[in-house]
């Protein structure tokens, strides 16, 4: 190598090293050197307030600098052949690392599940296990991470997508503002690193990032797209899934051993029925179906709903409004987020993709701060003395913060801090990021109206209040059918029983939120129990998910296994657990409407569990959870399942 190239490699590292977050760059330091000087103080970075990843870790420009000049010279020795001083390090000393890099305790089982990120994973594709098939409904997010999984195992599969192109919601969300409130290089896969344009991935780039990774693995070759599962029943005698698919009118039923359902719990909207809609004469969807034509410019707008997407709808259009109303039927807490619109720069590109470790260290420290680390605060405090605003001391701390941001960036507008502060505990909700709400709050041209939407009219909308307000277009910002999970495809059990009958309409159980009795080698991903409700990103329970049934699915093989059954006691002793877990949370608070709960007050789409238990949970199936069968040896129907 000449020495000009020399010059501009270690130029482009400088450049990069600038741009570092300095708890990561320490950690990073420290298993290239070995050297423990830099979790010691003026090095040792301080606890970041809130959501922030804190880039600079509290130190001064000085120390900065010394630890940025030393990572230079690290990294290059490294590029010159240099092997790390600690390329894993050991228990103690990787505790001690991550209580340093986020600058507060951490559990210690948290130190396997760095571990896991820092060892280098293969992809190779695995011999295939001869005869073995699975039917895989849906090619979102969860659909796309089964098929990876499952062909790198050797596992044929099949993948059935109802739409024209895959991504899932991600296909379908494409409503002005649509992206991730999850920070980028956590809502992405393990396996699969990604450019990011935007801190907070906007919706264009998380599919682009899918369809990338569909290409690269060749997934094209197992996905059938506009082809609608209409029914799975199991054939006990078989010991197959008969699956049965419609595409062009055209009905098919093919065989399986085993399903996986992948079609999330964000799938069907929720519309609601107001009086008059047929009435309107103008355009009234939901916001996952916004027309690809439609223009608000100069147009009056009512937006329906304050959550998620009307979040991020508001301030992506109201600028372009002649006037945008919003109908709030309950408010929203929300956090500030500085790194909402940031654009992620070249030179993090480069340290993600050249800079051993960075990656991982800067995915664990995203995930501890917006995963688990609140995970304490939403537990009810018997003891505390009010109840009524909040759980526990921490909570209140939260709460605080909150509304001091609110009132700050509301200031001068008495009328609109009464509309927007909730009157329930932090994180009752999932919590939201400020990306330009408030400011979009005191434009001249917005009203928020705190009371919900009563009935359309023929020129507007008429809210609960009684006040109306003209309209041209209606956006039916209100979410979707959460609690109906499974609801597109009918799913038939070894009983005959159908999913349907066994959950109810809102009522879905299952053990880990993977697998039913009654229903064998049929597998959930994002079933009921696995939405990460306090946040944090939902592709690392997919990974834990998959991970779980890859290994049951070659465990049995090994064994000469065809089938495995949850046992009914295993699954309910699960859901006891489950249940007693959620009644001391927040989402159970009387004072909390959400959709995460049934109309009989049981938590049903969250999971209380701390993504590090969850990933506990699901590292090694144990067969002894299941009733199995030998391969053509089938059992009669099981009594009480």
């Amino acid at each position: 190598m000449s020495d000009s190239t020399l010059q501009s490699d270690e130029a482009r590292l400088r450049a990069a090293i600038a741009d570092a977050n300095v708890p990561t760059l320490l950690m990073v330091l420290v298993q290239l050197t070995g050297d423990l000087r830099w979790l010691e103080p003026p090095y040792r970075p301080t606890r970041p307030r809130g959501l922030d990843d804190n880039p600079t870790g509290g130190l001064s420009e000085r120390d900065q600098a010394l630890v940025r000049e030393a990572a230079v010279r690290a990294i290059l020795r490294w590029n010159e052949g240099t092997p790390p001083a600690l390329p894993l390090p050991d228990e103690p000393l990787l505790q001690r690392m991550m209580q340093v890099s986020v600058g507060e305790p951490v559990p210690p089982e948290y130190g396997l599940l760095l571990m896991d990120e820092l060892t280098p994973r293969t992809s190779e594709p695995q011999p295939e296990m001869s005869g073995l098939s699975v039917a895989v409904i849906g090619a979102g997010v969860s659909g796309l991470l089964a098929a990876v999984r499952l062909r790198e195992a050797g596992i044929s599969c099949t993948v059935f997508e109802r739409d024209d192109g895959i991504g899932g919601t991600w296909y379908h969300n494409g409503y002005p503002g649509a992206g991730v409130d999850t920070p980028s290089y956590i809502y992405s896969f393990s396996f699969f690193p990604w450019d990011w344009k935007t801190h907070f991935g906007q919706r264009d780039d998380v599919l682009a990032y899918l369809r990338a990774m569909a290409d690269h693995f060749h997934l094209s070759e197992c996905i059938e797209l506009r082809t609608t599962v209409s029914s799975a029943e199991y054939d006990a005698a078989a010991q197959e899934w008969a699956v049965t698919t419609v595409r062009d009118g055209v009905s098919r039923t093919r065989r399986f051993d085993a399903v996986i359902s992948a079609v999330g719990q964000l799938n069907v909207p929720s519309i609601p029925d107001l009086p008059g809609m047929s009435d309107f004469p103008g355009p009234v969807f939901h916001s996952s179906r916004w027309p690809a034509d439609l223009d608000v410019t100069g147009k009056r707008v009512a937006v329906i709903g304050t959550g998620a997407s009307a979040m991020q709808i508001v301030p992506a259009i109201a600028a372009r409004t002649r006037h945008l109303t919003i109908f709030q039927r309950s408010p929203h807490w929300i956090a500030p987020s500085s790194d909402y619109f940031r654009p992620v720069p070249p030179t993090v590109h480069y340290l993600m993709g050249n800079v051993p470790y960075y990656r991982a260290w800067y995915r664990w420290r995203l995930g501890w701060i917006f995963n688990d680390k609140t995970h304490a605060s939403l537990q009810v405090d018997p003891e505390w003395p009010h109840p009524e605003r909040s759980l526990n001391a921490v909570n209140d701390r939260h709460r605080a913060l909150f509304t001091d941001y609110l009132r700050r960036q509301l200031a001068g507008r008495p009328d609109l801090q009464a509309k927007t502060l909730p009157d329930y505990p932090p994180f009752g909700k999932r919590m939201l990021l400020d990306n330009g709400w408030f400011a979009a709050l005191r434009r001249d041209n917005v009203t928020l109206e705190a009371s919900g939407a009563a009935a359309l009219t023929r020129t507007g909308v008429r809210a609960e209040s009684g006040a109306e307000y003209p309209a041209d277009i209606v956006v039916l910002a209100t979410g979707f059918q959460a609690l109906k999970l499974v609801q597109t495809v009918e799913i038939r059990g070894r009983s005959g029983r159908t999913l349907r009958e066994l959950w109810g309409d809102d009522d879905g159980w299952a053990y880990l939120g993977i697998t039913t009795p009654d229903f064998p080698n049929l597998f959930f991903m994002y079933g009921p129990g696995t939405n990460s409700g306090a946040g944090g990103s939902y592709i690392f329970i997919a990974e834990c998910q998959m991970n779980y049934i890859v290994a049951l699915l070659r465990e049995m093989r090994s064994r000469g296994l065809a089938v495995a059954e949850v046992r009914r006691e295993v699954c309910d002793a699960y859901n006891a657990r489950l249940d007693a877990a959620h009644a001391q949370m927040v989402w159970a608070h009387p004072g909390v409407r959400n959709y995460y709960r049934n109309k009989r007050g049981r938590i049903v789409t969250n999971s209380p569990w701390r993504f590090v238990d969850y990933w506990q949970m699901t590292r090694t199936p144990n067969l002894d959870d299941f009733h199995t069968e030998p391969a053509g040896e089938p059992s009669l129907p099981r009594q009480g399942s």
